[in-house]
């Protein structure tokens, strides 16, 4: 029994009491080893030490981490690890990523998503600081107290919204538990999403009533948790609406929650699925313009960063973003605290990455049209630099083309990058993969680009979206374009340097040219409405590179349509190609050889356009991408029913049930 409960305790939840060495790993106070549970969080300090721990990975980012993804984003790693990397393989920007390939993702035997090692630290804060608190034994200054138990509510809610979106169904455990095997298998049951996402707005409020927007921007604030409010209910509601009639909602056809007893005959607390989705939709819009209304957008002087200061560009590539209002919360990295990190290190030569052809088309012409709907005044793709002419100013901003200068401060030559991108060769550091090089974040100090040296901060909360997320919920819930939403769409719109009058850029939008460049003009594969396809072509661009785009695709269902989709690069065998040679006058790009192996280029017979994928026919993904129903959500590991079934043997008797289209065995592709 004893090695039972070990093995329970392991493996099962990770929602066990404290002990007092587990208690220790977590704090930051001397004699630790002195110091009981029962004596600490007793003051200010205390509870700040405590609350700081679960901000950050501070080792190595990793937005898909099984126990640390669920944390706030930021810079970190050995390479040029962070969230401005989480748009790879997304129609923004080429990556490979095994959720494309049927065979490739399968079922794990033990870990994964099913983890609640932060989420039962937060459980013991709370359990713990709050009844002090509100029995006024906490020590120290009152205010400052409920912020840090306000930063718990919101790092909880962080947590589960990361397991809302990667599992969708999941316990909700608010407090840390006994080590016994019946009370923990009990805690495993999962709750619909719906009520995980009810949770997690819960959570928010408390957020929300407890902190303040006084503490410094590198802290969380009032307004951050009404962002991060907004964007839950924003995704719930749009994941129920798009994933209606499906199993991967609660009450569809097939939901697996409805084998379970425990979940049977489940209704809706808002009545139906419907009256839901408006629940949901009402909280994002009430708590994005409470953001929206408050702050003003940063302004955009229209200036070059190779030529000066734009402060809309500088607000992503300085050390502290703090003085532009629009920033509610960022990342800050310190040379003289040894925390720094390496993303401009990388991205200083290409870092291996870079946006699609695809995403290019996204951007529109100054004057408000489609690219297509104005071709004389579109600069046209023949050359890289040539997409920058007469476009939104995000793409001119934060896309990086040949011969764009890579930093102005701290250097006495400035260098710019080649003329011909490296698009052709292999490397971590000095390549791009598309010839389209990502910008946003790139510091123009070129301090900031030498190794382990990088203090550019991280912007993790703004106010464009509070601006965006009110815009798409309101539309959604009146179908219409009410006052609040016209306002922030045009401010938008007129920080991007585009013409304000986005009524006549639905007029001018031709989905059939759309839905080639764009997943986000499907929804469950069909086409959506001209209107809500801009709404959400205004932010895929606001958001360039901020590692928003596949949280995106997966609560619109943007990917059922995908069957040997292709990314994109640039056109390099259009005029293009001629820069692409050696000081001989040899050309430096390799394709349909005999060695196959030697290839660094796609083949000319597959179009003008890099295609990254088709280099050599080895590439798994040399036939493009897939996307299969059961990819929307993680399946959850063997292990897990294992040790929550009566016999340790039989899945089908675990109060857990699998996501819908996985197996229950180890190994396993989905069905």
């Amino acid at each position: 029994m004893k090695k039972y409960t070990q093995y329970i305790n392991r493996f099962l939840l990770g929602i066990s009491l404290f002990s007092l060495a587990a208690c220790n790993d977590f704090l930051d106070e001397e004699p630790l080893s002195d110091i009981a549970p029962e004596q600490y969080l007793q003051t200010e300090d205390q509870l700040k030490a405590y609350v700081d721990k679960y901000y950050a990975d501070y080792s190595d980012y990793n937005g898909n981490s099984d126990d640390k993804g669920g944390m706030l984003p930021s810079h970190y790693g050995s390479t040029n690890g962070s969230p401005y990397r989480d748009d790879d393989a997304t129609d923004n920007q080429y990556g490979t990523n095994g959720r494309y390939l049927k065979d490739t993702w399968t079922v794990s035997q033990t870990g994964g998503k099913w983890n609640f090692t932060n989420i039962n630290a937060l459980n013991y804060f709370l359990q713990t600081a709050v009844p002090r608190y509100e029995a006024g034994t906490i020590f120290g200054n009152v205010t400052n107290i409920k912020q840090y138990i306000g930063e718990a509510y919101f790092l909880r809610a962080l947590e589960y919204f990361y397991r809302l979106r990667t599992l969708g169904d999941f316990p909700i455990v608010e407090k840390t538990l006994p080590v016994d095997s019946e009370v923990l298998t009990e805690a495993s049951k999962r709750m619909p999403r719906n009520e995980v996402a009810r949770f997690i707005l819960s959570d928010l409020d408390n957020a929300i009533a407890l902190t303040t927007n006084s503490p410094a921007k590198t802290r969380i604030t009032k307004n951050a948790a009404l962002i991060l409010k907004s964007r839950v209910a924003l995704f719930e509601a749009t994941w129920e609406k798009y994933h209606a009639n499906t199993p991967l909602v609660p009450n569809g056809p097939g939901w697996p929650g409805a084998e379970k007893e425990y979940n049977k005959g489940y209704q809706f607390p808002a009545g139906s699925a419907q009256d839901e989705i408006n629940f949901f939709l009402d909280q994002a819009m009430e708590a994005a313009s409470e953001v929206a209304e408050a702050i003003v957008l940063t302004s955009n002087n229209k200036t070059n960063p190779n030529n000066g200061s734009n402060p809309y560009y500088d607000m992503f590539a300085s050390h502290d973003p703090s003085e532009y209002p629009e920033v509610v919360m960022y990342r800050e990295y310190s040379l003289a605290l040894s925390a720094t990190h390496h993303f401009n290190h990388y991205m200083y030569s290409g870092g291996n990455t870079g946006y699609t052809a695809q995403f290019e088309k996204a951007f529109l012409l100054d004057n408000g049209l489609p690219w297509y709907a104005d071709e004389n005044y579109y600069g046209k793709d023949d050359l890289i630099g040539d997409t920058k002419k007469n476009r939104d100013w995000r793409w001119q901003l934060f896309m990086k083309a040949p011969n764009d200068v890579k930093a102005t401060a701290n250097i006495a030559t400035p260098e710019k990058f080649p003329n011909a991108p490296r698009l052709y060769i292999s490397d971590a550091k000095n390549a791009t993969s598309t010839g389209y090089i990502q910008g946003k974040g790139h510091s123009m100090d070129y301090n900031d680009q030498l190794l382990g040296k990088d203090q550019t901060a991280f912007v993790v909360y703004r106010a464009a979206e509070a601006y965006l997320n009110y815009i798409e919920a309101s539309y959604l819930r009146k179908n219409t374009i009410d006052e609040k939403a016209d306002k922030y769409w045009r401010a938008l719109r007129k920080r991007a340097g585009v013409d304000e009058n986005y009524n006549a850029t639905i007029a001018a939008t031709n989905m059939e040219y759309e839905k080639d460049n764009d997943w986000g003009a499907y929804s469950h594969g069909e086409l959506v409405d001209e209107t809500l396809y801009n709404i959400r072509r205004e932010r895929r661009c606001e958001f360039i590179g901020e590692g928003f785009r596949y949280m995106d695709l997966i609560r619109w269902r943007a990917m059922d349509q995908l069957n040997g989709y292709q990314l994109k690069g640039a056109k390099i065998f259009g005029p293009m190609k001629s820069l692409f040679v050696d000081a001989e006058g040899k050309s430096l790009l390799l394709y349909d050889q005999a060695d196959e192996a030697k290839n660094n280029v796609s083949s000319p017979s597959d179009g003008e356009y890099l295609l990254p994928s088709r280099k050599t026919s080895t590439n798994e993904y040399y036939n493009g991408f897939y996307f299969f129903e059961a990819h929307y959500l993680d399946p959850i590991a063997v292990q897990h029913f294992l040790i929550t079934s009566p016999d340790g043997a039989s899945v089908e008797d675990s109060p857990i049930y699998q996501n819908p289209g996985w197996p229950i065995v180890a190994g396993a592709a989905c069905e």
